[in-house]
This record gives C-alpha cells, structure tokens and sequence, in this order.
C-alpha cells in the first residue's frame, strides 16, 4: 500500500531514496510533483523555471497538452504487441519521422543510449559487408569528452574516468581523437579499418562545448573522402534545442546516421529512433537487432505528436530568438565569477571562475533558493537550457534570478 504524500516534506522523500535506491547520482536536494510548460513545483508547493528541461528532453515544456493528450489516448487502445506483430502505429510513424529529418529508414528504440549502440552496430555490419573491413576489426572513432550514455560501449568510448574507472574490461574497436581537432581526426582516418565517427555536434555533457565554425562541414568531408560513416549524435542537441531542428544543419550537412532520443517523447516515455539511408539499414536482417519496446505504439503515436508540436509552435526560431538574448543579458551582467558564456540556441553554458572548487554547486543551491533549477557538469561549468517554449520576459526574469544568485560568490 502507498502511503498518503499529503503533508510529507522535502526530506521525507529525499530520505526514503537515501535508503532504499541506489547511490549513483547526487540530485540538488529539490524534491519536484509537478511540470508546466516552463516550471517546475516542488513538494512544498514552490515554484521553480526549469533551466535544465530533463537534459533536453523537454523541449516542448513539461507535461505539453497535446503530448499528454496524445498519450493518454493511445495508452487506452494499445501500448505494446512486441514486434512480433505489425502494429497500426509503427510504419505511420516511420513514413513520417524518415519524411520529417529526409532519410529512407529508421530504426526505433527505446533510450538514447540504446540509439547510440544501435548506431555502431549499423555502422560496423556497414562496414563489414559495403567497405570490405576484415571481420572484427572494424574501428569507431569518438571525441574526447564524449557522452552518450552508461551501456558498457558507451562507458568503452568514454574519456572520463568516472563513467569508466573500476567497470572494466572495455569494448575493442573504439578509439578517440581531440574533439574539435581535424588533424587528428584525418590521422585516425588513414586507418582502412574505421568504419564511423560518432559525434556530438556540441558536446553537451563536456559542457556545451562548441566547436569551431565549419568543423562540422569539414568532419563531413573527411568521411567522405575516407569512406567512413558520419555518426550524428543528435540525442541532446536535436529536436530545435539549437534553434535548427538538427544541429548539423547549422552547417547545412547530412549525417550518414542521425540518433535521436529525449525530446523524441517530449518528456514523458523513453524513445529514441537510429535514421540512415538503404545502403546501411538493409545489412541489419530479421532477428539480428531489436527491442521489446522498441517501435511500441504507444511511443509512436507520442513521437509524431512531439515533432508535430515542435514545428507546429516555432521552436527552431524561438530557441534561436531566446538563446541569443539569454547570452546577451547575462554578458551585462559583467560578472568577474562568469569566465565563459557559450552556446547555440537555447542549449547553453557558463564556466564559473572561483577559488573554490564547489562555486558552481553552491551557486545551484542558491539559484533553487531564488526559483530556478540547474545542475552543473564537471564541477565549473552549468548548464542553462530551458523548454523551447520560454519567451522574453522569462529570460529576464531568469537572469535577473541569476545576477541575484550571483552575489553568494565574493
């Protein structure tokens, strides 16, 4: 029997996940019942602007009334027959997602990190079977500073120690090279055995990292050239988070793959769905790759309402329109404790310049004590990405919560 949640505090909750979850994450201590749009409420009924959007995954807002809406409509018809069976669900929504980004197949799946592996396996049977690589010896190449997630490949391909210390042995075939660095990226090239790279057009975990102007068209170009497959990793900053609904159209390029996820749902059940073209999907034959849930019509009917609603509300331009204004307001805040303000629409970052090391957590606690909620990476950097829905006054207000918050840091 589930206990009544009236009148149970912050602590309460935080208490019973001390006690009865596992330890692998270290949550701002806010305990959160309820979404709207751009805000978030927690259980003492404070209201908060949501400026991490679920790492993407709420583009739209939180709990959007279409989305909702559509989800709650299908989960009373039909939510899984395994893909044992055809659905009347699944190929609407993959004539319509494969027709949305302009590639001939998809392949759906569950979480992003699930979308990531589906990539690499489509790019190593790719090059086993189209590019003649030896059996077993195909290579992917990743970025420093990569995240895609927490399967043991995803860990394999990591530079951070603390996603892969102490889960060792890794899997054979990756390699990483200097994200941001064509030079090196050409010098892994000469190997005939690379079969892909896979990369973040802005590396959101790293820290919003952006790379140079044209790296992108350039990194395109060298697949090209080398006859190696270009693995977009679209899952955080795609579905309009840029203010494209791609990032990689910023540079006006296709991607031989695109994965996508999060934003996928809007927020409210694990999608993501692999695009490429026949000449990689159709090495994948019946009984070598799949998912329980994957393609489930529940998720499909939500991921076409997802994208309908991104460009049913102008999301590619407002996340463009806010995104700059919100680093243009806080470059006036002439903060001496703000070294960088980076990013692209509205998937953004700032680094924190202190002596003490824990500044950019301690300016967390004091920006949920002043109604707005992000969460930093990597110790100095955090992440300010709002749903897409934000709109002018909210940036100021924001910001304005910002420079207060600020004046904890001397």
């Amino acid at each position: 029997m589930h206990t009544n949640n009236l009148n149970k505090n912050t602590a309460y909750f935080i208490e019973l996940e001390e006690k009865y979850g596992a330890h692998n994450y270290h949550p701002l201590p806010v305990v959160l019942e309820k979404g709207e749009g751009i805000f978030l409420y927690d259980v003492e009924g404070k209201k908060y602007f949501d400026f991490l959007s679920g790492y993407s995954a709420v583009n739209q807002g939180h709990c959007h009334p279409k989305i909702i809406a559509a989800l709650i409509e299908q989960s009373k018809k039909l939510t899984l027959t395994s893909r044992a069976f055809y659905n009347n669900q699944l190929g609407v929504y993959e004539k319509y997602i494969t027709e949305y980004f302009g590639y001939q197949k998809v392949l759906p799946m569950n979480t992003g990190v699930e979308g990531g592996e589906t990539a690499i396996k489509l790019a190593r049977r790719w090059a086993y079977t189209k590019k003649g690589v030896e059996e077993n010896k195909a290579i992917i190449v990743f970025a420093e500073g990569n995240f895609w997630g927490r399967t043991m490949a995803a860990i394999s391909a990591s530079t951070d120690p603390s996603s892969y210390q102490g889960f060792g042995p890794f899997m054979p075939g990756f390699i990483t090279v200097p994200y941001n660095d064509l030079a090196a990226l050409e010098n892994a090239f000469q190997n005939k055995n690379v079969a892909a790279f896979m990369v973040e057009p802005i590396q959101g975990e790293a820290g919003v990292v952006v790379p140079d102007d044209g790296y992108l068209k350039a990194v395109r170009d060298l697949c090209t050239k080398y006859n190696v497959l270009f693995i977009a990793d679209e899952i955080q900053t795609g579905l309009a988070r840029t203010g494209k609904m791609l990032a990689c159209q910023h540079d006006n390029i296709k991607p031989d793959i695109v994965i996508l996820g999060k934003a996928l749902s809007g927020g409210t059940i694990p999608v993501s769905a692999v695009l490429c073209d026949d000449e990689i999907m159709m090495n994948i034959k019946p009984g070598e790759h799949g998912s329980t849930y994957g393609g489930n019509p529940l998720a499909c009917v939500v991921a076409m309402t997802a994208l309908q609603v991104l460009k049913d509300e102008n999301m590619e331009e407002n996340a463009t329109i806010m995104g700059q204004l919100l680093r243009d307001e806080l470059a006036t805040l002439k903060s001496p404790f703000i070294k960088t303000i980076r990013g692209k629409g509205l998937l953004n970052a700032i680094v924190i310049e202190h002596k003490n090391p824990n500044a950019a957590w301690d300016l967390c606690l004091e920006l949920k004590e002043n109604g707005l909620l992000a969460k930093p990476t990597h110790g100095d950097k955090i992440r300010f990405a709002p749903p897409l829905i934000i709109n002018k006054n909210q940036i100021i207000e924001s910001v304005s919560i910002i420079h207060k918050s600020l004046k904890i840091l001397h």
